[in-house]
């Protein structure tokens, strides 16, 4: 069904698409248009309202002198099928009378599902699709997640030495992994497309929450759980990018004050007084955020864990040992292993002399 040569296409493709940070809330995607074995166009999905990756590849051909009749196009996405804020992909790909089309997973939207493909084969194309269909999600995994569950994939980001502290018990905690770690971890944050942290660590950090130690074309929005609005007008959270506070009241004598800082207050009640987690998931879901990357003390991360909202660890082990200190989620008891939540892990890798852990819930 494929040649030899395809996977390794593909995998450039994947690795063009990984590049189209800009993109959201559309899918990160590549494309490569190749003919005779050699590459003759490539391009990745420009900012919403731009060019999809597919005609940035074209485009490129083009501009290399090249026709792209009867080449081979590979594509990390289903080509879209509808006219959006750019006209559809597959009718590009048409009138380019491309002669095969490879790609890598069906588009989720239904708006397409399977129609970029229809198109495509009832023009005479040749249309394949699954090659590296699990790396492709993984590219885009929160995308998926949004129009498959309306909401984000939650992403929560953890620290810890090797007996499973996040902090000393007097809450110190910088640094306990090294440079190279939390250069990754910045990575982490520009690939998401908002960050969620809780008024705790706001008062007891007053962290930035941008992305700083990698390049990025664009900073994530900042969101902050604060049931009573706490957080304070000088915190240095609201320097740059908007701010999302999340209350568990409507805030209407502060929404002034805070929309001065570029903050808005999004009303979300809960039954038991905070901040209803689950709601404003699926506002963050309406909102076009495809990953939400959780930087959080240990109570709202495990409430997030503990209401069944989070669907991946990202944790970074450093080869230390601090005795008695904080833990990394605050969880329940329990009496019995058989309680245990259980995860499975998805990657692990060596960053500098630590340790990165990614580890899914289902």
């Amino acid at each position: 069904m494929y040649s030899e040569s395809d996977p390794r296409f593909m995998q450039l493709a994947l690795d063009l698409g990984a590049r189209a940070l800009q993109a959201t809330p559309n899918p990160r995607v590549g494309c490569v248009i190749v003919r005779d074995d050699a590459v003759i166009g490539e391009g990745y999905t420009q900012q919403p309202g731009s060019s999809h990756a597919e005609i940035v590849a074209l485009h490129d051909a083009r501009r290399r002198g090249h026709d792209a009749a009867g080449a081979t196009v590979y594509v990390t996405l289903e080509p879209c099928s509808h006219f959006g804020r750019t006209p559809p992909c597959a009718t590009a790909l048409i009138e380019a009378r491309v002669a095969r089309v490879v790609a890598a997973v069906e588009d989720p939207n239904p708006q397409v599902s399977g129609r970029g493909m229809e198109m495509l084969r009832s023009a005479g194309i040749d249309v394949r699709c699954g090659l590296l269909r699990q790396e492709a999600v993984d590219a885009n995994i929160g995308f998926f997640s949004r129009m498959n569950r309306g909401r984000p994939w939650v992403r929560i980001k953890l620290a810890a030495s090797l007996d499973g502290r996040a902090a000393l018990d007097n809450g110190a905690s910088q640094w306990l992994t090294g440079e190279p770690a939390r250069a990754d971890g910045h990575a982490w944050r520009a690939r998401a497309c908002a960050i969620l942290t809780g008024s705790g660590t706001i008062r007891s950090d007053d962290p930035l929450l941008s992305v700083r130690h990698v390049e990025t074309p664009r900073q994530p929005l900042k969101v902050v759980a604060d049931s009573r609005l706490q957080t304070s007008l000088a915190a240095r959270i609201f320097d740059g990018n908007p701010v999302l506070l999340a209350a568990a009241g409507d805030g209407a004598e502060k929404s002034d004050a805070y929309a001065q800082r570029n903050a808005q207050i999004l009303a979300l009640p809960g039954p038991d007084g905070r901040v209803d987690l689950a709601e404003l998931l699926q506002e963050l879901g309406r909102r076009g955020i495809n990953e939400l990357h959780v930087e959080a003390g240990p109570t709202l991360s495990g409430a997030l864990v503990r209401d069944g909202l989070a669907d991946e660890l990202l944790v970074y082990m450093a080869p230390l040992l601090l005795g008695p200190g904080r833990a990394m989620l605050e969880l329940p008891a329990l009496t019995a292993l058989a309680g245990a939540t259980r995860l499975h892990i998805h990657d692990i890798a060596r960053i500098g002399p630590d340790v990165r852990i990614i580890a899914r819930f289902s």
